[in-house]
């Protein structure tokens, strides 16, 4: 059964990204394409996607979803990124934004949570 129309429920995934090579992570045009991508491929809404810069290096990117937002915050010192998707409702699917952002940024390590939040009715297929 599906969740009812704006049902005060989503799921927030929490990701840790490693083995990356540190010229993507310090690409800012690269990385707004690449978040953009992955949500937009695993159903949501894009509003906005915005990025930064930072000196000496590093960037983060937000994403304004109808369903939420997502983020990535890179660390090419290390080849690591810190990526947060949360969604609302049942549309979107986060766990496949960050898999399909991992597969972007050819990752070699992925580490991930996932949070219900909200009610806590979940569809039958999660």
């Amino acid at each position: 059964m599906a969740r009812e129309i704006g049902a005060f429920a989503g799921r927030h995934v929490l990701a840790e990204l490693r083995g990356i090579a540190p010229g993507l992570l310090d690409d800012p045009v690269f990385l707004r394409e690449a978040l953009r991508s992955a949500v937009t491929e695993a159903g949501a809404t894009v509003r906005e996607v915005v990025g930064h810069r930072f000196e000496p290096q590093g960037v983060t990117v937000l994403a304004l979803l109808a369903e939420s937002h997502a983020s990535v915050h890179t660390y090419p010192e290390i080849g690591a990124v810190f990526a947060d998707v949360f969604t609302c409702g049942d549309q979107a699917d986060p766990v496949l934004a960050v898999r399909l952002l991992s597969a972007a940024l050819d990752a070699a390590d992925v580490e991930m949570s996932v949070v219900e939040r909200g009610e806590k009715h979940v569809t039958a297929d999660r």
